[in-house]
């Protein structure tokens, strides 16, 4: 089956999305949600099979000097076959002018490393108070 790679929000279907990344943690937002915070984003990326979308992230930027990665997510099913490389090769090439930034989950470290991202010593949040002691349990902060 054929893999392809959409920049751009047309023909999404929202609520795969949301499946997808509710499936990692990554979301607790609904698929209208979902679909407002990917279509207020800079850059996009959605990871295709058939009609099934089975790969997405996307990027926050000013386009001048400064932008952050967030909800980078491949199905189970497809680990291994360097896609999630591919949708950060493309999210970095399109914001390649500004520093980038990237939210992980602290299991994934080390992947992103691999891709080239350094860990920061400076980095801080201020967490919806909704969401701080997920966020101390999951050993974000």
């Amino acid at each position: 089956m054929a893999i392809t790679f959409m920049q751009t929000t047309e023909k999404v279907d929202w609520r795969q999305v949301t499946d997808l990344l509710n499936g990692f943690g990554l979301t607790n937002c609904d698929s209208n949600e979902t679909k407002q915070a990917f279509e207020n984003s800079a850059e996009v990326v959605f990871v295709w099979e058939e009609n099934q979308i089975i790969g997405c992230g996307r990027a926050l930027s000013d386009r001048v000097s400064q932008a952050a990665i967030y909800n980078i997510a491949v199905d189970e099913k497809f680990h291994g076959q360097g896609i999630g490389k591919k949708i950060i090769q493309l999210l970095v090439e399109a914001t390649k002018q500004c520093n980038i930034v990237l939210y992980t989950h602290p299991d994934t470290i080390t992947w992103y490393e691999e891709q080239g991202f350094k860990v920061m010593k400076t980095g801080m949040a201020i967490y919806h108070p909704s969401h701080f002691q997920e966020m101390l349990e999951m050993g974000f902060i």
